[in-house]
């Protein structure tokens, strides 16, 4: 369940020992995005923004992360999307999907960091659009059909 239903991006250089909840830190310095986690469980999130991790788009003041954010580590196994500030609740992952994603991430990086250090600048470690995060049923209104007209 989701406590923090929008963040707030902060633009940083370093990231505070305490994390404010429902606040995005964004180090460009360092890239990465730190958050106390949205389920309000108040263990820290870090995502790493390289090309075969997270991605961050900005749109006037807001920001969206993007794959989700799923925290399967944590004792909470929180997952969900931001996306222009808010934070939507995505459907839980299965064991099986989770490990699946795990070796598909694994071998992403080794085949971008293996055509970098080729030179070959078309090394790209894009994610299946079938691993996209399902919004759950319960949800569905304008922002659950808005999320899929924007994600397909």
């Amino acid at each position: 369940m989701i406590r923090h239903h929008r963040i707030e991006p902060r633009f940083v250089t370093e990231v505070p020992r305490d994390l404010e909840s429902g606040v995005l830190y964004i180090s460009t310095e360092y890239g990465t995005a730190v958050h106390s986690c949205c389920c309000g469980c108040g263990q820290e999130v870090v995502t790493p923004l390289t090309p075969t991790d997270w991605k961050l788009s900005m749109h006037g003041n807001t920001v969206s992360l993007w794959p989700s954010v799923g925290n399967w580590n944590l004792p909470c196994k929180s997952h969900y999307v931001i996306r222009g500030n808010l934070v939507i609740e995505a459907a839980p992952w299965t064991p099986k999907k989770i490990e699946s994603e795990i070796r598909r991430d694994k071998a992403a990086k080794a085949s971008y960091y293996s055509h970098q250090a080729k030179g070959d600048s078309s090394a790209d470690a894009k994610r299946d659009s079938n691993d996209r995060p399902q919004v759950p049923a319960r949800a569905e209104g304008w922002l659950a059909r808005l999320l899929r007209w924007i994600f397909g």
